[in-house]
């Protein structure tokens, strides 16, 4: 039945082809090893794949079959990224030592990261998601198979026997311990497995006990106070856990319900609830998670500018948390505090909601271990889409899935404007398929129809911004100061990288002499995005292309290509006797930027080859009439010391496919959001679209 799922598999999606690498067959045909080389279509954002540069991986997959000690043994290893990535798997198809009729089926990996393009987290969510799923399946394949057998009238496969002589007996020592039958098992303890092994089974046999003994049992007021109904497995499970919790555990042992949202988030499985419990424990013992909100005050400028705050609760008793990110400056707040500081308040904002969980639990008289969140994205723009701002929001979901699993309720998300879908392209793969289906998303004014918020809020508590006659005390957000901001060095200084030394880059721009960035286009329609910041002085940005490439610049300090600067460096590209028109043309219209602006952007090529980002010095015009300098230019220019000018950038190329096609959420820099800003303007052309924000 195993073999049949060779050379590939339509239950398992992924697998796309094998061949296979070599073949042993022992005379008596007691030992059979066959090498094949796997192709698999591993289900990892399209982003990822095109920064690894492959679309598929190859996995080296042995088989040895024993008859002899009716064994199957299974090794397998990837070969693609293997000085990257090392992940080793092991299954084993072996007879029950207690009784032949029954086989059993073990499973075991490892995965050991040792770098990957930056991305070393994301890659081991999906390796675990994959592999998980996996493990899932694999019952339900062999099942499909061994059906498959039958209706072709196969049910029964004789032993293999010695061709000279037959002993009565295999004298194979079987020292795995007893495994219980999967018919016994109760159905919520099987979705991953007990202690990832299976048993492929038939019949029927006493298994072993997993319920707790009479003294171990929890009170059942107490249950139905605190915990909400539970199995008898399930109680069995906290009640073991907890236990050992106390004999092993040197710090503070949490509370039931905690213990409980580990278990729930593991369907029960011990093995896997203690692993992630115990490494939320030390991590929180590390943090000093447990005094975060006696200890720690957040800085003014999250009381002021975090759109977000507690608002009564829910109609099912759950606090509720209403945060208003489409009126948040998210980058401000990171270049404000960095991202550590952003992450604590986010912590201190769960902490929180666990204080206040238990207060509506004894409120209303029945469990409540989770919160609802409700997320207005009216306003929500490009701004939002700051490539290391959605970097940090991607950390701060991974640190929370970790340490705060089953405490998301209900994630209502109001008002999503168009942009919401490239967001939500960057972040929903890493969010727990769980936490996923609790998500309700609305567009436009749809929350205010049939199924939306008043089947889930009293009609009472719906803030005013939303319409309802509730004053909601949420601080309204708005652009955070840029002199609140803190430097590239300052933020070096205080260890937040911020990832300051690998994404941004700092530039000088010099009268006469601009600085230029290449960008190498291999597929037409690709997507350049950019965002910096003009540090001091007036600039002109241009997007350039050119069929063919410039020249690299030349190593001199001094020289016309290339300046070094303790402000940051300057490098041009274009040829001081390329023609405009004829070596290269410019694509875009060119942005004049001021001092202290910030600009977000994106470009879609129509053509491959090579792109070349300019920020020139501003010249400041003269007047029209007497064609001599205002006296505001004249000011403005002795600001400006040796004609000097400062720009710190980031630039990145995506596929616009990773976009799910929605290429026009990128041209729509126009939102509630840029309002706030004092003074705003906008160029957006068929193919590009740019903001700016002073």
């Amino acid at each position: 039945a195993y073999e049949r799922r060779f050379p590939t598999c339509p239950l398992i999606p992924m697998f796309v082809a094998s061949d296979t690498v070599s073949e042993y067959k022992s005379e008596d045909e007691a030992i059979h090893v066959i090498e094949r080389r796997c192709k698999l279509d591993i289900d990892a954002p399209r982003l990822l794949k095109k920064i690894a540069g492959v679309d598929y991986v190859y996995f080296v997959q042995k088989n040895s079959l024993n008859r002899r000690e009716r064994t199957l043994h299974i090794e397998a290893y990837n070969e693609t990224f293997s000085n990257r990535v090392i992940i080793n798997e092991h299954c084993s198809y072996t007879v029950h030592p207690d009784n032949e009729d029954w086989t059993c089926f073990e499973q075991s990996a490892s995965l050991d990261i040792k770098s990957f393009f930056g991305f070393e987290s994301t890659v081991e969510k999906i390796a675990m998601k994959q592999y998980t799923s996996n493990i899932k399946k694999g019952k339900e394949i062999i099942e499909y198979y061994l059906k498959q057998l039958e209706e072709e009238g196969i049910t029964f496969v004789p032993r293999w026997t010695p061709p000279v002589t037959c002993k009565s007996e295999s004298s194979t020592t079987h020292t795995r311990r007893p495994v219980s039958p999967a018919i016994n098992i109760p159905e919520s303890a099987t979705k991953e497995g007990l202690n990832n092994k299976e048993i492929l089974n038939t019949s029927s046999s006493p298994s072993e006990p997993t319920a707790g003994t009479p003294d171990d049992k929890l009170d059942a007021d107490y249950i139905k106070r605190y915990l909400g109904d539970l199995t008898p497995m399930q109680e069995s499970c906290l009640i073991r856990l907890r236990q050992w919790l106390q004999e092993t555990h040197k710090g503070k042992i949490p509370k039931d319900e905690h213990i409980l949202r580990f278990l729930r988030a593991r369907d029960f499985n011990i093995d896997k609830a203690r692993e992630i419990l115990c490494q939320s424990l030390t991590w929180r013992k590390q943090h000093q998670v447990d005094y975060i909100l006696d200890t720690w005050n957040p800085p003014q400028v999250l009381q002021d500018y975090y759109a977000g705050g507690w608002h009564h609760h829910d109609k099912d008793g759950r606090p509720l948390y209403v945060l208003r990110l489409g009126q948040m400056d998210t980058k401000g707040l990171v270049r404000a505090l960095g991202e550590e500081a952003l992450l604590r308040y986010v912590l201190s904002i769960n902490e929180e909601g666990l204080r206040r969980c238990e207060e509506n639990t004894k409120v209303f008289g029945r469990p409540i271990s989770s919160w609802t969140c409700l997320v207005d994205l009216e306003g929500l723009n490009m701004r939002h889409l700051w490539r290391p701002g959605v970097k940090a929001l991607l950390r701060i979901i991974e640190v929370v899935e970790a340490n705060y699993p089953e405490t998301l309720g209900r994630l209502l998300i109001l008002r999503a404007p168009r942009v919401f879908p490239v967001l939500w392209t960057l972040v929903s793969p890493f969010i727990d398929d769980n936490t996923r289906k609790k998500f309700l998303i609305y567009a436009g004014n749809d929350y205010q129809g049939p199924g939306g918020l008043l089947d889930y809020i009293d009609k009472e508590i719906i803030p005013d911004f939303l319409g309802g006659e509730c004053m909601c005390e949420v601080p309204e957000g708005g652009l955070v100061p840029k002199s609140l901001y803190r430097t590239a060095e300052e933020l070096e200084n205080e260890d937040i990288k911020l990832w300051t030394e690998t994404i941004y880059q700092s530039a000088s721009v010099f009268k006469g002499a601009p600085h230029e960035v290449l960008i190498q286009i291999v597929d037409a329609s690709s997507v350049i995005t950019w965002d910096f910041d003009v540090c001091k002085g007036d600039i002109v940005f241009n997007i350039f292309h050119s069929k063919r490439a410039p020249q690299p610049p030349k190593k001199d300090s001094l020289g016309a290509h290339s300046i070094t600067s303790p402000g940051g460096n300057n490098v041009q590209l274009i040829d001081k006797v390329w023609q405009l028109g004829r070596d290269y043309s410019m694509v875009e219209s060119p942005l004049i930027c001021k001092e202290g602006e910030s600009v977000q952007g994106s470009h879609v090529t129509r053509w491959p080859g090579f792109y070349i980002l300019q920020w020139k010095f501003h010249n400041m015009p003269a007047c029209a009439t007497t064609n001599l300098p205002r006296v505001d230019d004249v000011l403005a220019s002795l600001q400006v010391s040796s004609h000097k000018c400062k720009v710190m950038y980031y630039t990145e190329v995506i596929g616009s496919e990773d976009f799910r096609g929605s290429m026009t959420s990128l041209e729509s820099s126009h939102s509630g959001f840029s309002q706030l800003s004092a003074a705003t303007t906008s160029s957006s052309q068929s193919h590009s679209s740019s903001m700016i924000s002073r």
